[in-house]
């Protein structure tokens, strides 16, 4: 059965002033899959992310969700669309005067009128599927880099979104706690079939959950490679894609630098 897309950019470009970030760029994202935006520093991932979830609009092109073209949409539909969608933003970006519980509150709040007790039972909810349990008075100041990542994965699942976007979701952590992030990503996946797209340059998390990648090369600002990331590892013929996939220490420094 063909799967059906939920997100579609086409002839995206984008632009900070008069520099071209992204050319022309076109693709889908299936419904329930895990979809890796990817590629070396300055190619355009992040600038992308904040496309595709209105965060900024395009020069030219469109990102449509749910059928509807967010880039050019009016506030109230844009509105209901930002209900559907969950956001983990590379810094988890908790707002450091509130505890755990009051930020994972935060969402709820402003697209819901949910009563406190129900808000305060969806906290819980949340908090229990990314095992923070126990820590909801706990400030962001308080906590490791990976209970900041579950905290804010938490806060993005608030509203059950049908689309998570996660930028650099294991970023600055080390390797165990990255794959346990991992694991977390994979089970929201499976249990809630929330389709998934995520932006990181991590190897390992590129192999652990991704079903499908798409490549930004900063130098053509296009996709250079779409697919399976192990099949693309071994097999795409550009040799910057080869040397991405295959890089070590040297290489790896050249490629995120």
């Amino acid at each position: 059965m063909e799967k059906e897309s939920i997100i579609q950019v086409r002839n995206l470009t984008a632009r900070y002033g008069d520099e071209v970030i992204l050319d022309n760029i076109s693709f889908d994202v299936f419904e329930g899959e895990i979809l890796v935006i990817l590629g070396g520093s300055g190619c355009g991932k992040s600038t992308l992310l904040k496309h595709m979830t209105g965060l900024l609009v395009p020069s030219s092109g469109s990102v449509r969700i749910d059928g509807i073209d967010i880039t050019s949409c009016d506030g109230r539909t844009l509105h209901d669309i930002l209900k559907k969608i969950g956001i983990l933003f590379q810094s988890s970006a908790l707002l450091g005067s509130m505890t755990v519980a009051e930020n994972i509150a935060l969402p709820v709040g402003e697209y819901s009128i949910l009563p406190k007790s129900s808000v305060d039972m969806l906290v819980h909810l949340k908090l229990r599927t990314v095992d923070l349990v126990g820590f909801e008075n706990y400030f962001p100041s308080e906590l490791s880099g990976g209970m900041k990542k579950r905290a804010g994965l938490a806060r993005a699942l608030a509203l059950n979104p049908k689309i998570l976007f996660l930028d650099e979701p294991t970023a600055g952590l080390d390797p165990v706690i990255s794959s346990e992030i991992d694991d977390l990503i994979l089970q929201i996946n499976t249990s809630i079939g929330a389709t998934i797209v995520i932006v990181t340059h991590d190897l390992d998390t590129i192999f652990s959950v991704a079903g499908r990648i798409i490549m930004l090369d900063k130098k053509t600002k296009s996709i250079i490679a779409e697919g399976d990331p192990r099949y693309i590892k071994e097999h795409n013929p550009d040799p910057s894609v080869r040397q991405f996939f295959n890089r070590n220490g040297k290489i790896e420094n050249q490629w995120l630098q």
